[in-house]
């Protein structure tokens, strides 16, 4: 038992932490990955008060996959939920099946994984069954949900998935065995082999931003840069291929790279990539930042520097947003170099353009930009 456990929550563990570190802006990550490393923390240790959590989390991040506007609902209510679950264990099976059954007509293969998941998470929280047939179904349950929310957000994100997960695997696996063994070698107790194991991959899949902490700390004037390569080299595994064929999926993929303008360590795991002349991969992102830029100032009317008529929706909406950098929306972002016609553009969207106003105009030019972008390719 102690070394099924081990593998089971030591799966758990790196494939929340995987999620976490693949986006941490990301609320469904954050709810899965909240899931998976508190069901890798029920396993070693299994307290009353954690034992409702990771049904709780996966809730959560069910309601995002299937109802995202129901969240702000579920983040109120989770609390009443979690105070009752340490009196009557099962009441985190309730929200479970009711967000399980939200998710069926969007979501159908999340909702099976959630019913497999309930039930045996009913079976471990009502002592139905023996652990030694609890314990690997809960984990084939959480690991399958865990993989599917990494597939889904790999592929909203234009990014291929397999190669980078199994690296990520291969290595924290080699750290905890590796780091691990050594505990049981020596004899020591089963809970220091545990924390032992989640050190061990914790430093392995959390390495660039604990490196992203240490260079801010020690070397702050080449933090930055040193992020940015950081990233490319994570991004290298990550890339697609691209696919001409399909406009739309070539429009998406163009609107993705848009939202990532700003970094190019990010761009580096762009499909668009392949439009781009062989050079370093920080290059090529240098190339495909330069080929949107072309795009979206063709976009751009004729008759002056700024204008709010609807000639002007589209490349105002591409232009101010991504590579000026302005969030008219963010309460969190404050921007003190602002030029005259910069807090022009900022008060018109504040006071002219609604947020999902802004958001449909990005999608329609994000496809003119695409069409752009392939006319070039057809004319290469």
């Amino acid at each position: 038992m102690f070394g099924l456990s081990l593998l089971v929550s030591g799966l758990a563990w790196w494939l929340g932490l995987y999620l976490l570190a693949r986006d941490p802006r990301k609320p469904l990550l954050w709810w899965a990955g909240a899931g998976l490393i508190s069901y890798a923390a029920v396993i070693v240790v299994p307290h009353p008060v954690l034992v409702g959590l990771p049904a709780l989390a996966w809730t959560g991040a069910i309601v995002l996959l299937s109802r995202p506007a129901l969240i702000r609902w579920w983040i109120f209510a989770v609390v009443p939920f979690f105070a009752v679950s340490l009196w009557l264990p099962w009441i985190v099976l309730l929200p479970l099946a009711v967000a399980t059954a939200l998710a069926i007509r969007k979501r159908t293969y999340f909702s099976l994984v959630g019913v497999m998941f309930g039930l045996s998470a009913g079976a471990f929280l009502l002592g139905l069954l023996p652990d030694a047939i609890t314990l690997p179904s809960l984990g084939f349950d959480v690991v399958v949900f865990g993989i599917l929310v990494a597939v889904t957000d790999a592929v909203e994100e234009g990014e291929a998935i397999r190669a980078d997960m199994v690296r990520s695997l291969v290595i924290a696996g080699f750290t905890a065995v590796l780091f691990g063994s050594q505990v049981v070698l020596f004899g020591g107790p089963q809970l220091l082999v545990h924390t032992t194991v989640a050190a061990a991959i914790a430093v392995q899949v959390l390495a660039n931003p604990l490196a992203a902490a240490v260079d801010r700390l020690a070397v702050p004037a080449v933090a930055a840069e040193r992020a940015e390569l950081r990233e490319a080299a994570e991004s290298l595994p990550k890339r697609g291929p691209l696919v001409t064929e399909d406009p739309a999926e070539f429009a998406r993929l163009t609107r993705k790279a848009l939202s990532h303008y700003g970094d190019l360590g990010k761009l580096v795991a762009s499909p668009l990539i392949a439009l781009t002349e062989e050079a370093p991969p920080l290059d090529r992102a240098a190339q495909l930042k330069s080929m949107l830029l072309t795009s979206i100032q063709r976009l751009k009317p004729t008759d002056g520097d700024f204008g709010t008529s609807d000639e002007w929706r589209y490349y105002n909406a591409l232009y101010f947003y991504y590579v000026k950098g302005i969030r008219p929306y963010s309460v969190r972002t404050k921007r003190e170099d602002l030029d005259a016609e910069d807090r022009r553009a900022l008060q018109w969207f504040v006071t002219q353009v609604p947020e999902r106003t802004l958001h449909n105009w990005q999608n329609a030019a994000a496809r003119l930009v695409a069409a752009d972008l392939m006319a070039g390719v057809g004319s290469a």
